[in-house]
């Protein structure tokens, strides 16, 4: 009985991580959009819902044409999906942001609201209300223990996602450490009006910044569409939220912040659904939230704002 629960455990563990991971994707877009400009992308949800469902039809148009080889097959949608959702921050950017930056700070908030609301419409008037499967694409896993009346298993869908997440992580941080544009995104982090009078071009970095939120947001899509097989319009809301909270967490503003944020969320949630009632599993969540914030304000991860006069 003990070994069953070890092994219970440890694959609720294994499902933690991995959903986990797709939060931690979705949060560092938020995160970054914070960093630079204080504001936080309401819209990022959709953003992340867009991609998935491009995942499906660039799917469905490969099945049409032929293309049966999975590793070209994901090759191509993760290419198609980063690009085309990219192009939709890019647009929420110029159309809900750019605007209104010079504008009080409850514009914007309002601005990307809209958006997510038009953005949730949009995708239910082109694609339906109804939900759109797709077909398991990679099957199998590891057997990692074998148990008398439960097995610990890791399907190679759930390596990949991890694999892929980690890569990208590594990918993000170096890139904001070690490159221009990570150096003009730390500039206009700390005072974009000095960063600007040094030739730092705030509008392309903050557009940019954008982009980058996004492409993560489609590859989350990607493997969120591959990993349930069904998506609908409204996947976005609830994922973003959590996404949000994962980015709240770690510390608003902190890249390794919304990574440990977006794990701690996944496993609060395998675990609870797990052990307890699952239809209380966003209570958990959002609970733990308020208790963490309650004695850390700034976070797990965050630093206290320091206020520029």
């Amino acid at each position: 009985m003990i070994g069953g629960a070890l092994e219970y455990f440890l694959q609720q563990l294994i499902n933690g991580l991995t959903l986990g991971a797709v939060y931690a994707l979705i949060a560092i877009g938020y995160t970054m959009v914070y960093g630079i400009i204080g504001m936080i992308n309401f819209a990022h949800g959709e953003i992340y819902m867009i991609g998935a469902f491009i995942a499906v039809i660039t799917f469905s148009i490969l099945g049409i044409v032929g293309v049966t080889w999975v590793p070209l097959a994901l090759l191509i949608v993760l290419i198609v999906s980063m690009i085309i959702t990219g192009l939709y921050g890019w647009t929420v950017e110029r159309i809900a942001y750019r605007p209104l930056r010079g504008s009080f700070r409850l514009a914007p908030l309002i601005s990307a609201i809209g958006m997510s609301i038009f953005l949730q419409n949009y995708v239910q008037i082109a694609q339906g209300a109804k939900i759109k499967p797709l077909q398991p694409m990679i099957r199998g896993g590891i057997e990692l223990i074998k148990g008398e009346t439960f097995s610990v298993t890791i399907s190679y869908l759930q390596l990949i996602i991890m694999a892929m997440t980690l890569v990208l992580m590594l990918g993000f941080s170096y890139l904001i450490s070690a490159t221009p544009l990570g150096r003009a995104q730390r500039a206009c982090e700390q005072d974009r009006t000095m960063a600007s009078l040094l030739g730092v071009n705030a509008d392309r970095t903050i557009s940019l910044t954008f982009v980058l939120g996004a492409v993560l947001a489609a590859v989350a899509g990607v493997m969120v569409s591959l990993y349930y097989g069904v998506v609908d319009f409204y996947i976005g809301f609830l994922a973003g939220l959590k996404a949000f909270t994962a980015a709240v967490l770690g510390g608003i503003g902190s890249l390794p912040g919304a990574m440990l944020g977006g794990l701690l969320i996944g496993l609060i949630e395998a675990f609870w659904s797990a052990y307890f009632s699952i239809e209380y599993k966003d209570v958990a969540v959002f609970t733990i939230l308020v208790v963490v914030l309650i004695f850390r304000p700034t976070g797990l991860l965050g630093r206290p704002e320091v206020e520029k006069v």
